[in-house]
């Protein structure tokens, strides 16, 4: 019986992995359908005493294409990809992401802008990213009552 159902269903099952194909197909250009969706480039960022780091990896990119702003506690990265513009290539795969993109990310503590340190080198931007001087931890000497 189970048999002879999955056989009346296999036309079926057989149109549905050709539209999950085809759907594939189509959608393989957008950004977001991307393992990585929208958060290209990523970002890791670590403490290290008195300093935080960030990194990402920005392949291709030159120090003309990548701002990078502070203010406050929060990091922005921002930048363009460009893909070489072809007018009458024809594409067989198109995987490269193109265009504008921006990160944020938020620390728990403010940065001193004045301080901040941007390297890119072999397409990885690493960014120092000192604590403020009032974000720093005091000792505090206690007196007698």
């Amino acid at each position: 019986m189970l048999a002879r159902m999955m056989n009346d269903f296999a036309p079926l099952f057989q149109l549905h992995g050709r539209m999950n194909r085809l759907l594939d197909d189509v959608f393989d250009d957008l950004p977001t359908a991307r393992p990585y969706g929208t958060g290209y480039p990523a970002v890791n960022v670590w403490e290290d005493g008195d300093v935080a780091w960030a990194e990402c990896e920005l392949p291709g990119l030159g120090m003309d294409d990548v701002e990078v702003l502070v203010t406050g506690n929060e990091l922005v990265i921002n930048g363009q990809r460009k893909v070489a513009d072809v007018a009458d290539a024809r594409w067989y795969r198109r995987e490269r992401a193109q265009g504008r993109f921006s990160r944020a990310v938020e620390l728990p503590w403010d940065i001193d802008a004045d301080r901040v340190e941007a390297r890119l080198a072999d397409g990885v931007l690493t960014i120092k990213l000192p604590k403020c001087e009032s974000c720093k931890p005091k000792k505090v000497k206690v007196l007698p009552a």
